[in-house]
């Protein structure tokens, strides 16, 4: 149930990924500044809840956060066909509804990390999150090219339909599940909420592997957001291909983050996780810069090569993290050390959503995705100067 609920969702969500920003650039004609806004929009959630949802996660049915989350999505996604339909969709419905999408994605990726291992345990996280990734990655593969190709048959709006679709089906099976989420080592007491953030800030702040972790993830995030504020207008005005083509060539860094999925639970168990972190990070770092020289011509092939490259060794790097955190921290604490992870992780995302969409407006599109890559290539660099502490574990 769990591994199906997670393919369903992650289909509909890839199509999104897609759809969603061409339902501003294409149904809406936004420039780079209003696609760099939706872009902040749906991750600003990352700064406003981000840290009090690792409590509530922690204090609830991390199954039953999952359901309610995926249900509000549904909804959600599905008033933009709605409102389309009816003649009235507008960019400030398309900021409301990626905020609240944004709000649901962070109860429901805490809650979902921490899930897992109620369900796999031990050495077997690894391998349970490289399949998590895996699904994940399929969906990449499949998912842009699926959207790219209702995008040109039924409109952007109407794509949407298939993630609200996917969600709704995703809540059914997971309400299915019947699995035991108390811990003999979770703590049954509850202080307030402040101090309860702060018991998982502290965890991670004062964890050196894990502080690095967070400096890389974050500084990823801010140039992520600057990348995807970026990427359609680029793909679209810059190179001059299609919608259709677009979600194929998206897809690109799919093939790679499915490669890295498989190879991430073998490359630990050959060389332990501390080198796999080190070399993938090292990987990763001129990665993406390909995608950057991508122009019009036979040049355009470098953009899906760079980004199959990034998926590959990000994914690996991914993985990896998620399950040396997983395994290391005491189970009451998974949610807020998750929480807080991801809040110092991708509260920089709506910045680097914003950042790329000011310099898409003032130096062009081309310069916003350099500053989005350069930004990407520079976060792996405190993984490559704390080589001692990485390569020791």
């Amino acid at each position: 149930m769990f591994v199906g609920a997670d393919a369903v969702s992650q289909v509909g969500t890839q199509v999104s990924l897609v759809a969603l920003p061409l339902v501003a650039v294409v149904t809406l004609s936004a420039g780079p500044l209003q696609v760099g806004l939706l872009t902040a929009a749906e991750m600003a959630a990352f700064l406003l809840v981000g840290l009090p949802a690792g409590v509530l996660v922690d204090r609830l049915s991390r199954r039953r956060v999952l359901v309610a989350a995926d249900a509000l999505r549904a909804v959600a996604l599905g008033s933009i066909p709605a409102a389309a339909l009816a003649g009235v969709l507008s960019l400030p419905q398309l900021y409301a509804v990626a905020l609240l999408a944004g709000l649901c994605a962070v109860f429901f990726d805490v809650a979902h990390m921490s899930f897992l291992p109620s369900i796999v345990h031990g050495p077997d996280l690894a391998r349970g999150n490289g399949t998590v990734e895996a699904i994940r990655s399929t969906a990449s593969l499949a998912g842009p090219g699926l959207g790219g190709w209702l995008v040109q048959v039924v409109t952007a709006p109407l794509a949407l339909l298939v993630d609200a679709v996917s969600y709704a089906l995703s809540a059914t099976l997971l309400s299915r599940i019947a699995v035991p989420e108390t811990s003999p080592d979770r703590t049954p007491e509850r202080g307030s909420l402040v101090k309860e953030v702060a018991e998982g800030v502290r965890f991670v702040a004062g964890h050196p592997v894990l502080r690095v972790i967070a400096l890389v993830g974050a500084l990823n995030m801010l140039g992520f957001g600057a990348w995807t504020s970026a990427q359609a207008l680029f793909v679209l005005r810059e190179l001059g291909l299609g919608p259709g083509l677009y979600g194929a060539v998206v897809a690109a860094g799919a093939v790679g983050g499915l490669l890295g999925a498989v190879a991430a639970p073998r490359a630990v168990a050959r060389w332990r996780t501390g080198p796999t972190l080190y070399v993938s990070a090292a990987l990763a770092l001129p990665a993406l810069l390909v995608a950057c020289l991508a122009a019009p011509g036979w040049r355009v092939l470098l953009f899906p090569l760079g980004l199959a490259l990034g998926g590959f060794a990000s994914t690996i790097f991914s993985v990896t993290q998620l399950s040396y955190r997983q395994a290391m921290c005491p189970p009451h604490l998974l949610g807020r050390m998750n929480a807080s992870m991801r809040f110092l992780m991708w509260s920089a995302m709506p910045f680097g959503g914003v950042l790329g969409g000011l310099v898409g407006e003032w130096r062009g599109v081309g310069t916003a995705l350099w500053v989005a890559g350069a930004v990407i290539a520079l976060a792996h660099v405190p993984v490559l100067v704390s080589r001692r502490t990485f390569v020791a574990l």
